[in-house]
């Protein structure tokens, strides 16, 4: 039986961090990991890696930097899985995902949304198979689901 591929990406930092916490899980598949910091190779040698652009709702233009990126990311690994720790180049792998890939995606909105959810995280809703939060107070009945914390 073929091993699932799962491509995992964030952003840097406490992001990076959340995605490193799963890091077990994900070793069990074929993953390839997506950030935008060239140094988090180090915390993955063994696995395949991309860097890419970072993107905020501040630089908008940057986004037609990344989808090129993300387009070619997703047509070499053919992911079965797409999962992010939250930010805005992890909310646009998720969409380029659902149009170019058969691929399942999941949402992790950051720990750090404790009282609500990132612009995000809310955009995620439209995209995400699975949308997740991880603290139950921001949990609602029409999602997002709360599973547990990664931290």
């Amino acid at each position: 039986m073929k091993q699932k591929r799962v491509l995992a990406i964030s952003s840097g930092g406490g992001h990076w961090v959340q995605l490193q916490r799963l890091k077990p899980v994900f070793d069990q598949y074929d993953t390839a990991y997506v950030t935008i910091r060239s140094d988090a190779r180090l915390y993955v040698p063994d696995s395949r890696f991309y860097t890419i652009t970072d993107f905020t709702r501040r630089n908008l233009w940057r986004l037609t930097l990344l989808i090129p990126q993300l387009v070619r990311i997703l047509i070499i690994e053919r992911p079965d899985l797409v999962i992010t720790t939250g930010s805005a180049p992890g909310l646009a792998c998720l969409g380029l995902a659902r149009l170019f890939t058969r691929a399942r995606t999941v949402w992790i909105d950051s720990l750090a949304n404790r009282e609500d959810l990132s612009t995000s995280g809310k955009l995620a809703r439209r995209v995400a198979h699975v949308w997740l939060t991880q603290w139950p107070e921001v949990s609602a009945p029409d999602g997002p689901d709360y599973w547990g914390a990664v931290l």
